[in-house]
């Protein structure tokens, strides 16, 4: 088969909203495919019915306890008073933009809104972690190279 008919089958999967195309011409074979304009493919959804799950077995507890739906625990450290920075994805969280560079913040450091307060790795790509308000920071929440979640704290700001 030649490039010209190969050109033509090109031009042809992109004027038709076809998402692929095999073409058979004795023992050459040619298939071509494209992918969507977000350049992922999404596998097929599987559905699957579930049971509810039990209700949770709930430990004695006072009335004002069961009234306020129990006492609550804190996820983790107490976080001093201020502003949160939070982590927005999931990923690898940097203080630094290097190993062998300063990290971008300390306690204590004044940051104005913009400036640079740490780095997370997701998916190859290095995504900066702004200050979204300006003051000191006043607690830095994650060690370097640590993974964290989406929503987890990252820094406090006062």
């Amino acid at each position: 088969m030649d490039l010209r008919k190969i050109k033509k089958l090109i031009d042809l999967l992109e004027e038709s909203n076809l998402s692929e195309i095999e073409i058979k011409e004795g023992e050459e074979s040619v298939r071509l495919a494209r992918l969507p304009k977000g350049g992922l493919v999404a596998a097929p959804a599987q559905v699957m019915q579930h049971a509810a799950p039990p209700a949770p077995v709930m430990p004695m507890q006072s009335p004002v306890q069961a009234a306020t739906g129990g006492s609550h625990k804190p996820a983790g450290p107490e976080l001093p008073p201020g502003h949160v920075v939070r982590a927005p994805m999931v990923g690898t969280f940097y203080t630094s933009p290097a190993p062998d560079k300063p990290a971008f913040v300390s306690v204590g450091q004044a940051v104005k809104a913009g400036d640079t307060l740490g780095i997370i790795e997701a998916m190859k790509m290095f995504n900066p972690i702004e200050a979204d308000v300006s003051g000191t920071v006043l607690a830095i929440q994650c060690d370097s190279g640590q993974p964290v979640e989406f929503d987890q704290p990252l820094f406090v700001i006062g």
